[in-house]
């Protein structure tokens, strides 16, 4: 049986129909932070059950209810969400974390370094620079977890 995580981050207040899209066979979806508008949980949670944190950019009164970090186990695995990389603060190794998810580059990047899965979606929110529109999906099946990068608008 195939479990699939939709990972999505920096949305910065825009959700793309193309995120919709892609999100739309999600099991859970995780974002990780830069939420930008706590409306955008909410039509996540339309398709699915979400995990979300909070990242740098989200102030205000709305942003208190999301934490920094968060840990959830989906499908037998744990999944580490902060969205600064350079603040991991924990060994995840000594955790037992299977996937690190985190977003604040809007570079994506899948890497596994010592067994452990490294997950960056890049932003599926307004264009920064030259870099891709971008999110993420992984698929968990009894014989491991296949992470893909989605593009979501070409150019």
């Amino acid at each position: 049986m195939t479990f699939t995580i939709g990972i999505i981050s920096d949305t910065h207040g825009l959700l793309r129909p193309e995120a919709l899209r892609v999100l739309a066979y999600a099991d859970h979806i995780i974002h990780g932070g830069d939420i930008g508008d706590p409306e955008i949980i909410t039509a996540l949670r339309r398709i699915a059950p979400v995990t979300a944190i909070r990242g740098n950019a989200d102030t205000g009164e709305w942003a208190t209810e999301f934490a920094e970090t968060e840990f959830v186990r989906l499908a037998g695995r744990l999944f580490y969400v902060l969205h600064d990389l350079n603040t991991l603060q924990i060994d995840p190794v000594a955790q037992g974390i299977d996937v690190i998810v985190s977003g604040h580059s809007h570079i994506p990047k899948i890497n596994t370094v010592d067994g452990l899965l490294y997950v960056n979606p890049g932003s599926a929110g307004r264009r920064r620079f030259r870099l891709p529109i971008t999110l993420a999906s992984l698929e968990v099946t009894p014989d491991g977890v296949r992470p893909v990068i989605h593009d979501l608008v070409a150019g």
